[in-house]
């Protein structure tokens, strides 16, 4: 009996360790966490150092540097603890860059030299000096690790091709470029391979991975997550771009005019190339011979600006066939370096071909994330499956007013505003120093001439009183909030006394101020263009000199609130010194008045603008 007792003690006991065994791991097990649609950070998931972190290289399929081997790229990889100890999977947000490893200095004569007339050959420039690099391998980047960890994701970075301790060459929108994170995604879903070594045999398997992969990131960081979705690849669920390059040729140049972007002046695209080239030194003088000096100067073209097979084959939005990931993106309307036309471009593709898409705009320059939950609910219906209704959005733009938080973005319909309509005003005379614009078209035939100097910024020529090196129309003043949604177009009539010419319009707000707080008191929008280029960017023409010639093209998107009391102005001149070549000073455009327009689109349209513009 007693025997028998202590085998049912024996048993309850056994029995008992079992149950708080099993309750113990039921309960402490971690999890995601979601709230009103987001994934809330986790205690479990919240202490670094429990965090694993590690590095690999996948293996693409493509060889960039020659060597007769298959490109690997540095990945580097943080993920929560519990992914070892407790079997969890979880799914991965991505950022690839060129620039994790460190970027070559600025050094005298590494910009091309703008000073020039057009269409001459640009002297040779300078290459940054090549240095070995001495530091041990470096944990790729920490971006977006303390962010998303803690809410039940794991962070993978990588190098592209021929940077850091990525095998391969930089070719600055080229198709490997395209193909890297593609190869690091299909790793992620179990579909390529990756070594714990750059040159090892050892492979290393995402065993934590659900297979759902999301990308963001800024500027080049926000280019190659658009980069990957193209190719289409199985598992990249949702891409954030911010700020990015969706084309090289509208960043480096315009409507047929070489044209700098803002802040780097002289840059192209061989400059950014060799920015960004810190891959293995003892393959640069291969790489740069084939990439640099061979496929870039012989197709970049910096004489006429034209666009060729060549750059399109670097403009993602010709690329957007096998594209299947939900689109959010982001983009400041005053980002004069990757401007704002470049993430409408993407935005507005996505909603033809029927993808889940959204955009956020803010009103400041590059950069400039979407708020964090916003991010968060991209990422937890996408990669999470949270059914959180983010893709059914009424409002699908998002946008920052001139005088809010960019964390507080007013919610639109659309961008542009669907209660908008183009309004197209006229020129009336007086441009040298302020002529008028006007819905109602001139009755007479004027024309009016303004004199290339390039040595006058914009900003001077916009405030001066009056110049003959500009033409300036302006609205009367406003008696209401004028609200500008979309993208301005202008349709110049010019001609010029010399076979080329530069040609910029800025839209301005005046009268301007020299103390203005926000970035947007001054200038609206922006655009430039070769009259060259008048038929095609593709081809250009020389101008006769006296011959007339109609120049039609975009300014840069735009939406913007203009206040009352102030006037809107269309400012026409030929070079602009913070962006286009430098020629000689002495070129005359003539411009017909009474054949040229400015079409600007205007929430409630025409007759709201009739009514409170006098």
């Amino acid at each position: 009996m007693l025997k028998t007792f202590k085998s049912y003690s024996f048993l309850l006991i056994a029995l008992a360790v079992s149950t708080l065994s099993f309750a113990q791991e039921t309960t402490e097990k971690a999890a995601p966490i979601f709230k009103d649609g987001e994934a809330q950070i986790v205690e479990a998931f919240n202490n670094p150092e429990k965090w694993v972190h590690h590095d690999l290289w996948v293996e693409t399929e493509f060889d960039t540097d020659g060597d007769g081997e298959l490109d690997r790229m540095h990945v580097s990889v943080t993920r929560p603890g519990q992914t070892d100890t407790e079997g969890l999977k979880l799914p991965i947000i991505y950022n690839t860059s060129p620039y994790f490893a460190g970027v070559a200095g600025d050094a005298p004569g590494i910009m091309w030299d703008v000073k020039r007339e057009l269409g001459e050959k640009s002297k040779e420039r300078m290459h940054p000096e090549v240095k070995r690099r001495a530091a041990p391998r470096p944990m790729i980047s920490y971006s977006l690790i303390k962010d998303w960890v803690p809410r039940g994701y794991i962070v993978v970075h990588s190098s592209s091709p021929g940077t850091g301790y990525s095998d391969g060459a930089p070719t600055v929108g080229g198709r490997n470029e395209s193909l890297a994170p593609k190869a690091v995604i299909d790793w992620l879903c179990g579909r390529a391979k990756g070594y714990t070594e750059r040159d090892g045999k050892e492979e290393i398997k995402a065993y934590w991975s659900t297979g759902k992969v999301g990308m963001t990131g800024t500027s080049y960081n926000g280019t190659l997550p658009l980069a990957a979705a193209t190719t289409g690849v199985e598992g990249l669920e949702v891409i954030i771009p911010i700020a990015p390059n969706t084309s090289y040729y509208h960043y480096y140049r315009s409507n047929g005019l070489v044209r700098s972007p803002g802040g780097y002046l002289g840059e192209d695209i061989d400059v950014l190339y060799d920015f960004i080239h810190s891959g293995d030194e003892d393959k640069r003088a291969y790489i740069n011979k084939t990439v640099r000096d061979t496929d870039m100067m012989n197709n970049m073209d910096r004489q006429t600006g034209d666009y060729n097979d060549w750059w399109a084959a670097r403009d993602y939005l010709n690329q957007m066939d096998n594209m299947k990931a939900a689109l959010l993106m982001s983009h400041g309307f005053n980002d004069w370096n990757v401007m704002p036309e470049h993430s409408y471009r993407i935005y507005k593709a996505a909603k033809d071909k029927g993808l889940p898409a959204q955009i956020y705009y803010h009103q400041n320059g590059h950069g400039g994330p979407p708020p964090i939950s916003m991010m968060n609910k991209w990422f937890t219906k996408y990669l999470h499956g949270v059914d959180n209704g983010v893709d059914k959005e009424e409002n699908k733009a998002y946008i920052v007013r001139e005088y809010d938080d960019p964390s507080q973005p007013t919610a639109y319909k659309d961008y542009p505003n669907p209660n908008t309509q183009d309004i197209v005003l006229h020129l009336t005379e007086g441009g040298n120093t302020k002529g008028g614009l006007t819905p109602d078209k001139p009755k007479v035939e004027i024309t009016e001439s303004l004199i290339d100097d390039v040595s006058f910024s914009g900003t001077e020529l916009a405030k001066a009183q009056n110049s003959r090196h500009r033409l300036l129309y302006v609205s009367p003043k406003l008696q209401k909030d004028i609200h500008i949604s979309g993208i301005p177009k202008v349709s110049i009539r010019l001609s010029s006394n010399k076979p080329a010419a530069n040609l910029s319009v800025w839209l301005v707000s005046l009268p301007w101020d020299d103390n203005a707080s926000k970035i947007t008191d001054n200038i609206i929008t922006r655009g430039w263009a070769d009259p060259k280029n008048y038929k095609s960017i593709s081809k250009e023409e020389d101008l006769v000199p006296g011959k007339f010639y109609t120049v039609s093209f975009d300014l840069q998107p735009d939406d913007q609130i203009i206040k009352a009391g102030q006037q809107i102005g269309l400012m026409i001149f030929s070079s602009d010194q913070e962006y286009t070549i430098h020629p000689e000073p002495g070129t005359e455009l003539t411009i017909e008045l009474h054949n040229t327009t400015l079409t600007l689109p205007i929430v409630k349209g025409e007759e709201y603008y009739r009514k409170f513009v006098n």
